[in-house]
């Protein structure tokens, strides 16, 4: 989108008209892995929101502006993530952030949009403290549509160890924020059972190789191997499993719905499961509406990361909300907003209401809020 003397054309997705407003656009900035490993969950969420700002901008934007989306690839890096946050806030001027997908870029870059007293409200990130940072400060600007590593742990404890009746759990996780801290989640988790994991192992991101962890657990004798990675490394896992003669369940963390490890697993992810806060399903024709409209803007016949699109599209009507009942885009009055939103949001996965509060800046706060899927045929079902 471009702009010029505060004279905006915004040409919306072909499924919608084209308004022009004359009046300065609301910038949100929508930061993300739109290249590499974690790109596929990177750009469902930008194509996401990129429906939602369409849709809502047909309708005459926000406070009679247009939204405009500036995106930056952060490439997953938290380095690169620290340096787009400070152009977003400081030389875009952007009215709140909505993206980020890695809990170690949302950690690294958070204190920026903390200081600078606007709201970060991100469906990516899951790490459980990344909402935590500042909740003792006098105000907390960040904000989450994203399943936290807590509930997912206590999900993935249930399935493991209250319904299927397993003890002896591997946990397999990648050496990232997201890894480490999804691994003590789970360790929790288990230890809330009485249930001690017989190997804990760790692997560097692009690892291609997990026979010493794999051969560590089988020696263990673990009958279920519990995963937190990104999508290709996880797919490096179980094509080891069968080259050992190590058949035994996986269930681990969501990025198991990722497009890379379904693919690069085949065969050997049928039957995985993990906890998802939006599937597809004939039954909610919302969802088959929006996976429609994702096909009809985007020509894919499949949403890459259907659960990051889908909050993605859900954190642009949870922002705009906010902005209309602030009647400002002023940092904290948007802020105020967003803690006691008054009117229902009617997002995608469910309808919000008042999702966040002056003391829980989560939207989904518990394993009600979403469901286990399990991989069949190559796609995410909800498990029976």
């Amino acid at each position: 989108m471009k702009h010029a003397n505060k004279f905006v054309v915004l040409m919306v997705a072909s499924v919608f008209s084209t308004i022009v407003f004359s009046v300065e656009p609301i910038k949100l900035g929508a930061s993300g892995p739109y290249t590499g490993g974690s790109s596929p969950m990177g750009i469902s969420m930008r194509n996401g929101m990129r429906l939602a700002v369409s849709e809502i901008n047909a309708k005459g934007g926000v406070l009679g502006r247009p939204l405009e989306l500036v995106e930056r690839d952060d490439e997953a890096k938290n380095e690169r993530g620290v340096q787009i946050a400070q152009e977003l806030l400081f030389k875009e001027k952007i009215v709140a952030g909505v993206g980020i997908i890695n809990t170690g870029v949302g950690m690294s870059s958070a204190r920026f949009y903390q200081e600078a007293k606007i709201p970060l409200i991100t469906p990516g990130p899951s790490g459980t403290s990344l909402t935590k940072l500042y909740a003792a400060a006098p105000a907390n600007y960040i904000f989450r549509v994203s399943l936290p590593d807590a509930v997912q742990a206590e999900m993935i404890a249930t399935e493991a160890i209250d319904k299927r009746k397993y003890r002896k759990v591997a946990i397999i996780a990648d050496s990232s924020n997201y890894g480490q801290l999804g691994r003590e989640d789970m360790v929790a988790a288990l230890a809330k059972r009485g249930v001690k994991p017989v190997a804990v192992e760790k692997y560097n991101v692009g690892d291609v190789d997990m026979t010493p962890q794999l051969l560590r657990a089988k020696s263990a004798d673990a009958d279920v191997i519990l995963t937190y990675g990104v999508g290709p490394d996880l797919a490096q896992i179980v094509n080891g499993m069968p080259k050992l003669g190590f058949k035994i369940p996986v269930i681990g963390s969501w990025t198991l719905s990722m497009p890379n490890f379904i693919e690069n697993a085949g065969a050997n992810a049928e039957g995985i499961r993990m906890p998802q806060t939006f599937i597809v399903d004939a039954s909610q024709p919302k969802r088959e509406e929006f996976a429609d409209k994702y096909d009809k803007a985007y020509s894919a016949k499949r949403i890459p990361g259907p659960v990051w699109a889908a909050q993605g599209y859900d954190v642009i009507y949870i922002i705009a909300a906010a902005i209309h009942q602030a009647g400002t885009t002023d940092g904290e009055k948007v802020r105020t907003a967003l803690e006691g939103l008054n009117a229902p949001v009617d997002g995608v996965i469910r309808i919000y209401q008042k999702p966040f509060s002056k003391d829980n800046h989560e939207a989904f706060k518990s394993p009600a809020d979403a469901v286990m899927g399990q991989i069949d045929k190559g796609i995410v079902r909800a498990a029976n």
